[in-house]
């Protein structure tokens, strides 16, 4: 929810988390109350979703590590790719070499609980992700 320092992690997806992985209608969502609900059913129903009750399930501390990151801000989803500048996710994927590169600002999440004591988590398929120690 939101972008910046102070966005507040929803939870995350190990695979497939390309806009074109997305369902269509979750990237074009304009109600933060649709996407907060719409978010959490989508996690949930996965077998490699973590929300983020569950802890943070990443060994790095911020999402400048993650392939594909998305938030709900000013009444649209956003993508962002690596950290790179961000873009409306319900419009096509712009070319990365034409974006600047770590530019969005993202959430130091060190602080927050990792999953299972600080585990990472591994994903079997058709099975809900497993700490790892």
């Amino acid at each position: 929810m939101g972008r910046g320092l102070g966005a507040e992690w929803l939870g995350s997806i190990a695979w497939d988390g390309l806009p074109t992985g997305l369902p269509p209608d979750l990237r074009a969502i304009d109600k933060e109350d649709d996407w907060r609900e719409e978010v959490t059913l989508f996690i949930e129903g996965r077998d490699d979703g973590v929300l983020a009750d569950a802890g943070w399930p990443w060994t790095w501390d911020t999402s400048h590590g993650t392939k594909y990151t998305y938030a709900f801000d000013r009444g649209h989803v956003w993508a962002c790719c690596y950290g790179s500048s961000w873009w409306r996710a319900d419009r096509d994927e712009p070319d990365h070499t034409t974006l600047k590169r770590k530019a969005a600002i993202l959430p130091d999440m060190s602080l927050v609980p990792k999953l299972e004591s600080g585990s990472i988590f591994i994903v079997e398929q058709g099975v809900k992700p497993k700490p790892r120690p």
